[in-house]
């Protein structure tokens, strides 16, 4: 949008730095010891989620890290677990505190998804396999299946699961309608650091309706098709960073807790139908935090096309009123490496506001798969 293709490592260093401060919206040339929420030699490890950037993305991100004032002895590394990566590098780091290895550590993720097209992915890296093997080996249905496009498999939702099209219009209309609602409001302001002259989203369209919608033409299937431009996820720039250290060394620093980690869960589903991902991702997460669906006051589920994410919600028996109640990636966009990241921020700031509990993160993976994090408001139970 606003961004004139941004390298991630902008983006990435721009909130490396921002997590660190107390007043991440202030710019400055140079930053004093009084400027920081907590100094970045402090900071022990850093995990980056990212999905599109060629593989020197190693070398950019300890660039972007340097470049944003933290030290040489913060390590680095990087995870692609596609769009579920900005959680994953959470759920690495969350863990290594959790065994001890580090105290303190940054999860975050970043795509720059107009400098590193999706759709030339493939050209510019196909998967290095033997051909021959894949396509004659005993499960060869399923492991050609990881190749489709993610809007066909969007379409194998719609069709597997009887979803008509009025209803993947009406889903997304109202995504914009409640992100224009949350933008109108600031409620997003908090948790947004500019970077330049772009200081908000500008994807979100507050006079979409459905009636519009149904006037544009289905991209995959044009002739039966019911998945649209405008009920998918938009081609979106960003990045976002979760701060994470143990409550002993919050206590230490006298730190408020925005949140804590309460378990995380990956589970595997057809590589054809892979938006289902949430639907077994989130009743394994809650499972091993002894939770039901009930028990959560919030979901933030990413929205990678409309038929996956109603699908899910429908599926879940998921209260509408407590999924995505700012909008989701159809009005916010979905920088893929980022998302699970930028979804973690939105959670735990939409619960402190309303004073909710607990809440959820998922999303479907590309190739088949979903995750899910529960993460919940202080709790001096935790381990964390």
């Amino acid at each position: 949008g606003g961004f004139p293709n941004p390298p991630p490592a902008t983006l990435l260093s721009t909130v490396l730095r921002g997590v660190l401060l107390k007043d991440p919206q202030r710019t400055k040339s140079e930053y004093s010891c009084d400027d920081y929420l907590v100094p970045p030699e402090s900071v022990q490890d850093i995990c980056v989620g990212n999905v599109l950037s060629p593989p020197t993305a190693a070398v950019s991100f300890r660039m972007a890290a340097l470049s944003s004032n933290i030290p040489h002895t913060t390590s680095i590394s990087t995870t692609n677990r596609q769009c579920s990566s900005g959680l994953q590098a959470i759920a690495n780091i969350a863990h290594a505190i959790q065994c001890g290895s580090i105290n303190i550590g940054i999860g975050a993720g970043a795509e720059s998804m107009s400098m590193n097209p999706m759709h030339e992915l493939y050209e510019k890296f196909p998967p290095e396999v033997d051909w021959d093997e894949m396509q004659t080996c005993k499960n060869s249905k399923k492991v050609m299946d990881c190749l489709i496009p993610m809007g066909v498999t969007s379409e194998n939702v719609s069709k597997n699961y009887h979803l008509d099209r009025r209803t993947l219009d009406d889903f997304a209309a109202k995504s914009h309608q409640k992100a224009a609602r949350a933008q109108s409001l600031g409620k997003f302001k908090p948790e947004i650091i500019p970077v330049g002259d772009v200081a908000q989203d500008d994807g979100i369209r507050p006079a979409t309706t459905a009636d519009k919608l149904a006037k544009l033409k289905p991209v995959f299937d044009k002739k039966n098709g019911s998945t649209t431009a405008g009920n998918s996820s938009q081609l979106t720039d960003g990045a976002a960073a979760v701060l994470l250290m143990s409550r002993e060394e919050a206590g230490k620093r006298k730190l408020p807790i925005l949140g804590v980690w309460k378990s995380f869960a990956v589970e595997g589903v057809p590589p054809k139908i892979m938006g289902v991902g949430p639907v077994y991702a989130i009743p394994s997460a809650l499972a091993k935090a002894s939770l039901s669906t009930d028990d959560i006051d919030v979901y933030e589920i990413n929205e990678a096309f409309a038929s996956q994410a109603h699908y899910s919600i429908h599926t879940l028996k998921l209260d509408p009123a407590k999924v995505n109640p700012n909008g989701g990636a159809i009005a916010l966009g979905h920088p893929l490496g980022c998302t699970g990241a930028r979804l973690v921020v939105t959670l735990l700031n939409e619960m402190r506001r309303e004073k909710k509990r607990r809440g959820v993160v998922s999303m479907c993976i590309g190739t088949g798969m979903g995750a899910a994090a529960v993460l919940e408001v202080d709790d001096m139970r935790s381990a964390l």
